[in-house]
């Protein structure tokens, strides 16, 4: 698990911004409906975001980071991956979303993705918009697979997912599919996180460059797996840095 139930993203709101927010229930490519939450900005047509949880899938967390998106002018998406196993009602800190995240598979997540970016591109005009993904351990390393999913994305960005590990279903690790990655990669991790060796996270790294992906990948150093946190103030320079690359990506692979 990334972020307790009361985290909330180290980004201040922007003074004066305005967005439209609202709770959703979207389909799925096979049928399914599933949550999800919907900040629109004050841009229309800009670029997209489908903001993609950890394993316990949509939460306040979630929302105030498209919230905080919406503000800088890009539409967002947070979706939850449990529709199939879940229902679609909001839930507490006592969802045991263990017995979920087990039973989640890459190609029904993949199929809400794309039911996200087709919502976001929905509507006259907005066909082409440039839409990208952006997720967080479980849904960091998710969020890079979408990259070789064909969604037509601008750009995949991944804080600490893990690189080289398989999925609990048996799908490939996000190393394996470089070579069918379509657009730009950005990953984002911690210098001290036990979970991800930092040999590992150079493994990708040279794995992206091998394959001809442009991608940056940046390690903070000492600091922890969900280091994007306001709650960890120890580690706010990490994260308004990673901020910062995030908005920066977006603009320059928009």
């Amino acid at each position: 698990m990334c972020f307790e139930i009361d985290s909330r993203p180290p980004v201040p709101p922007i003074a004066g911004a305005s967005a439209d927010a609202e709770d959703l229930v979207l389909r799925s490519t096979d049928g399914t409906p599933f949550a999800a939450y919907s900040a629109r900005s004050r841009e229309p047509l800009g670029p997209a975001v489908v903001v993609m949880p950890d394993v316990r899938g949509l939460f306040r967390f979630y929302e105030e980071l498209a919230l905080r998106l919406a503000e800088h002018g890009y539409d967002a998406i947070a979706i939850d991956y449990f529709g199939r196993t879940a229902g679609v009602g909001k839930r507490g800190e006592e969802f045991s979303f263990a017995e979920h995240i087990a039973r989640t598979r890459l190609g029904s997540l993949t199929q809400d993705v794309a039911a996200a970016v087709r919502e976001l591109r929905a509507g006259a005009g907005a066909e082409r918009r440039p839409v990208f993904t952006i997720g967080f351990c479980f849904g960091g390393s998710n969020s890079w697979l979408q990259a070789a999913a064909g969604h037509g994305l601008a750009g995949a960005i991944g804080f600490y997912g893990h690189p080289t590990r398989a999925g609990r279903d048996g799908s490939p690790a996000a190393i394996d599919r470089v070579g069918e990655f379509e657009c730009p990669i950005l990953a984002l991790m911690g210098g001290d996180d036990p979970g991800i060796p930092p040999e590992e996270v150079a493994r990708y790294e040279e794995a992206l460059t091998a394959a001809g992906i442009e991608g940056e990948v940046r390690v903070y150093d000492g600091a922890p797996h969900s280091f994007f946190d306001r709650r960890y103030e120890e580690h706010a320079e990490a994260s308004a840095d990673a901020w910062a690359r995030v908005l920066a990506f977006i603009e320059t692979h928009a």
